[in-house]
């Protein structure tokens, strides 16, 4: 099995696979980087990337346009992280709790709407998905060609935006203040800049980027939606933040560590390997326990994340 795996080909498949899983993941992950950069504590991730995979692809399957799909998913994936804003940030209502219950509410409302929207079809139409767009020059390189320039183009925009965030986070004005809203959002209040503005801001540019994350995985990838399609990726994305340590480069690496797991895993089904594929499927969420074990306890963590701002 070793050898098989090892094979250039092989290992170029499973890089390339690598890249085309981290997108969803990565997309999300800056969005809720941002998020928590600003103090709150987005939970509701799964349910926003779920309602975003199937309003996604309902728009393109009624409109006939994939970015149609795309921007109807980052519509839904603000609206509902503008929902949680107002829940948590201007009614102060527990920010754990409020994610939670987003969650249910995309589970439950994305099966029922997909099961009134194709009641008498037995199952849903697939629908064209996106394709490769390879970069000319760049994608004809020995090995790395076709593996890093050869994506879609929501994958090249998931990756452009981690030097873009570090970027506005770290050499902005606006980036300080953000960060200064999770940091210290008295001191900002003081300095007359509203500090409900800056997390609203925050917290909807997380629920657009959950909503496009969700689009690759229907309108991008599988190019059909299935009920709970996201499997714990809104979970895994909140992990990913807290591996990497809120931090954006960090945030990439531990993207990138997660979607090898899966695309190794994927490639070991594939060789045919008797080992139970459940086990298999369980490899990255294990080791992202093992990762939340063994980190600094709240090392890279904004001051008052998760706590709400009450002014005096």
């Amino acid at each position: 099995m070793l050898d098989q795996l090892l094979q250039a080909s092989i290992l170029a498949s499973i890089a390339a696979a690598t890249i085309r899983i981290a997108t969803p993941l990565l997309l999300a992950a800056i969005g809720e980087l941002v998020a928590e950069r600003s103090g709150v504590y987005n939970m509701g991730v799964e349910g926003m990337m779920l309602m975003g995979a199937f309003i996604g692809y309902l728009a393109a399957y009624e409109s006939g346009s994939l970015w149609f799909g795309v921007f109807a998913a980052a519509l839904t994936g603000g609206l509902m992280a503008l929902v949680f804003a107002i829940m948590t940030i201007t009614l102060k209502v527990e920010q754990i709790v409020t994610g939670l219950a987003l969650n249910l509410l995309g589970a439950g409302l994305s099966n029922y709407w997909l099961r009134a929207a194709f009641a008498g079809e037995g199952k849903t139409p697939v629908i064209p998905h996106f394709s490769d767009v390879p970069i000319p020059g760049l994608s004809e390189l020995p090995l790395v060609g076709p593996i890093l320039f050869d994506q879609r183009v929501l994958t090249y925009l998931a990756f452009l935006l981690v030097p873009v965030v570090w970027f506005f986070l770290f050499r902005t004005r606006y980036g300080l203040i953000v960060r200064c809203a999770g940091e210290n959002p008295k001191a900002l209040d003081v300095k007359g800049v509203g500090v409900a503005p800056v997390q609203y801001a925050a917290v909807i540019f997380g629920g657009i980027m959950a909503g496009i994350g969700g689009a690759f995985l229907s309108v991008g990838s599988a190019a059909r939606f299935v009920p709970d399609m996201t499997n714990g990726r809104g979970w895994l994305v909140i992990i990913i933040v807290i591996a990497g340590l809120w931090r954006p480069w960090p945030v990439l690496v531990a993207t990138l560590a997660f979607s090898l797991l899966d695309a190794l895993q994927l490639q070991i089904q594939g060789i045919g390997l008797d080992v139970p594929y459940q086990l298999l499927l369980m490899m990255p969420y294990v080791v992202a326990i093992v990762a939340l074990a063994i980190r600094p306890s709240r090392g890279g963590a904004p001051a008052t994340l998760g706590v709400p701002y009450l002014r005096e």
